[in-house]
């Protein structure tokens, strides 16, 4: 068991307080490892399953080395998946929020030019999906002269999904002094062909070896079916499991669809996400289901990556993965932060084989796999009430991590950005005119065309809207109130 405070890392007070106020009260054992490397500036591969803290563990060297006042892009995150992007963009800004550490997003089928804009502004970190990234770099409007950090997470995801030409085009663009961090949940001749390429020779090597400590605790099982009878199994074994929150995979939008609309007709508290619906969709599906008011999700593959909830009871494959190793990653959404969690697998006729290379690849001596039956009608019927009764009860919100580190600051609106002329400096400069307001209350700032956001730490929000009722910024009266958002 891991003993070790983040304390003895020797990293700042304000990034110690972010990590408390988030409930990061001991380090992971990937953290625990790589941590120490990484505030070295060392290079370092490592091995690492999925759910095992390795967002923090590269989160908190990023920042700590973070300088504020350097307006250009310092270090770099490469991700495979836009729900992973913006995932790792809300965790580490929770970790240098105290910082005041700006960390920019950027993805495919989301706006260019709105990218373009907050490229524009200061951004210490930028993390982003390869094609987009590399998109941006050619059009000149990502500036990496000023990045020292480098860092490639889920490059086996990345990898599989074809990115490995595009993230060598990236590399090529940034300076040949920087550190490289890689992460990766398997070790393949691709990943260390890349590594020996890009990474120093004497990089630090960290692999994960599973311990009781750091393997999820997932009860795996498996039930074959008939293709024409899955959709009334699926229903029956969710009413005879009831789970608190639940994510059932597809391999693709179409049968995603399907499902949704068999559990539908149930009344399940359900939605979907697949790379075919609108980028805002699936974010507004990921922000309820995260939050407690969806029990079941229905997802692609592109969910597997970028889930990042403490709560999921059950993982159902309705379908078996194509790719062995998703089998993983799916799987590997529950069971997480010490609790028990369930994945059920439906093996049709056509997917025996498939099922079989799986089963191969992940399990061994060590690892257990059951098999289940379709429960028989009798069973389901004196669940039934039971299920129903968990459906029609209203989910307890889950208390978003970020709520106290959130408490004592306020997003500021201001009716005017860009073409006004305002730049940050105007509202840095209004502000600490303020009586008893320095640049240590002020915290990041975005300035978009029409409109601005200021945080403002330490709760001096309500006293900096009261105050700016009646001042200028850079000669113009603006609207001021607590933002909505």
């Amino acid at each position: 068991m891991n003993h070790t405070s983040f304390e003895t890392f020797g990293i700042s007070s304000e990034i110690l307080k972010a990590l408390t106020s988030l409930r990061y009260f001991n380090p992971t054992a990937v953290q625990e490892s790589v941590i120490p490397l990484a505030l070295k500036r060392q290079d370092i591969l490592v091995e690492s399953q999925t759910g095992s803290g390795k967002t923090v563990a590269f989160g908190i060297p990023l920042c700590e080395q973070a300088e504020w006042e350097e307006n250009k892009p310092q270090a770099l995150i490469l991700v495979p998946t836009r729900e992973l992007a913006l995932q790792v963009k809300n965790d580490i800004m929770n970790i240098g929020r105290l910082k005041r550490i700006k960390v920019t997003a950027v993805f495919g089928k989301s706006s260019f030019k709105t990218q373009k804009s907050e490229l524009k502004q200061k951004s210490h970190i930028v993390v982003g999906t390869p094609g987009r990234i590399l998109e941006h770099l050619k059009e000149g409007t990502l500036v990496v002269d000023k990045i020292s950090s480098l860092v490639l997470d889920e490059a086996d995801e990345m990898l599989n999904m074809g990115f490995i030409e595009q993230v060598e085009d990236i590399i090529d663009y940034l300076p040949k002094e920087r550190q490289t961090m890689l992460f990766s949940a398997t070790m393949s001749s691709e990943i260390n062909r890349l590594a020996s390429f890009y990474m120093s020779p004497d990089r630090a090597s960290v692999k994960m070896e599973s311990s009781i400590e750091n393997t999820p605790k997932i009860l795996h099982s498996y039930i074959n079916v008939e293709e024409a009878a899955k959709e009334k199994i699926l229903l029956d074994l969710l009413t005879i499991e009831n789970p608190d929150a639940c994510i059932i995979f597809c391999n693709t939008k179409d049968v995603v669809d399907g499902v949704v609309r068999h559990l539908d007709k149930a009344d399940l508290p359900i939605d979907k996400l697949h790379g075919g619906m609108d980028q805002d969709d699936r974010l507004d599906v990921m922000n309820e289901f995260r939050s407690g008011k969806l029990r079941y999700l229905v997802a692609t593959d592109v969910a597997a990556r970028g889930i990042d909830i403490d709560n999921v009871t059950h993982v159902v494959n309705y379908d078996v993965p194509f790719e062995k190793e998703s089998y993983t990653h799916r799987t590997g959404r529950t069971g997480r932060a010490g609790k028990t969690g369930l994945a059920l697998t439906m093996v049709s006729e056509n997917d025996r084989t498939r099922w079989q290379e799986i089963r191969e690849y992940a399990f061994d001596d060590n690892h257990e796999i059951t098999e289940v039956f379709a429960p028989n009608d009798r069973v389901v019927t004196r669940a039934k009430a039971a299920f129903e009764k968990k459906i029609k009860t209203r989910i307890a919100p889950k208390i978003a991590r970020n709520k106290e580190l959130n408490k004592y600051i306020t997003k500021v609106y201001f009716n005017g950005g860009k073409k006004k002329k305002l730049r940050a400096v105007d509202f840095v400069g209004t502000l600490t005119s303020i009586r008893d307001i320095s640049a240590e209350d002020i915290g990041i700032i975005t300035i978009q065309e029409n409109v601005t956001y200021v945080e403002i730490m330490n709760g001096k929000g309500p006293y900096v809207i009261s105050e700016m009722q009646h001042r200028k910024v850079k000669g113009k009266a603006l609207k001021v109130s607590k933002a909505r958002k």
